[in-house]
């Protein structure tokens, strides 16, 4: 861990990491156990002045208040979306206490989201389906930080359309209802 954090702040050339996120779990998504250890190391890389900022990805709600009793953390970084909503408590509570939340695969990752659902407000809006879908995430809290990723300008325009796109209650509760149905 400590050689990783060294490794990064030359190849950028920095001082300090502004972020680092303690990366839990596997493909399968949070695995349960501690994460005291490798998360303490960071701590005390933090101290030392080389890390500003802590957060973890991957992680369960366990682990995350495990993290935010050894440090303060900045951020959690898990697997969220329209259909994907098993963080919703963890979202809420976060907020609370002023934590960013930034979902990964928040159009689905390599199952993009589908939802006839979706494609029906997505048409009423005269928006593309994924446009809707991120501004749904941006509606969802004030704490959720998105970075969809994107290989083309296409996509790109696509995805800074959902900042800008307003979702009424109605609308809202339509969509609310896709993370539900399963």
């Amino acid at each position: 861990m400590r050689r990783a954090v060294h490794d990064n702040l030359q190849a950028l050339g920095l001082e300090v990491l502004d972020l680092v996120n303690l990366r839990l779990g596997d493909a399968q998504g949070p695995q349960p156990g501690s994460l005291a250890e490798p998360f303490e190391t960071l701590a005390e890389l933090q101290q030392q002045g080389l890390i500003r900022h802590l957060g973890v990805s991957n992680a369960t709600a366990r682990q995350v208040a495990e993290a935010h009793a050894i440090a303060p953390i900045a951020c959690v970084q898990n697997l969220y979306n329209l259909a994907h909503r098993q963080d919703d408590d963890l979202i809420d509570e976060l907020a609370e206490d002023g934590i960013a939340y930034v979902p990964f695969f928040p159009l689905g990752g390599f199952t993009p989201l589908q939802s006839s659902a979706l494609s029906t407000v997505a048409a009423r809006l005269g928006a593309t389906p994924m446009s809707v879908a991120l501004a749904w995430l941006l509606h969802r809290s004030p704490n959720i930080l998105l970075i969809p990723g994107t290989s083309s300008v296409a996509h790109l325009h696509e995805n800074a359309a959902g900042a800008g796109l307003p979702l009424s209650d109605a609308e809202l509760a339509e969509l609310d209802k896709i993370g539900r149905a399963g």
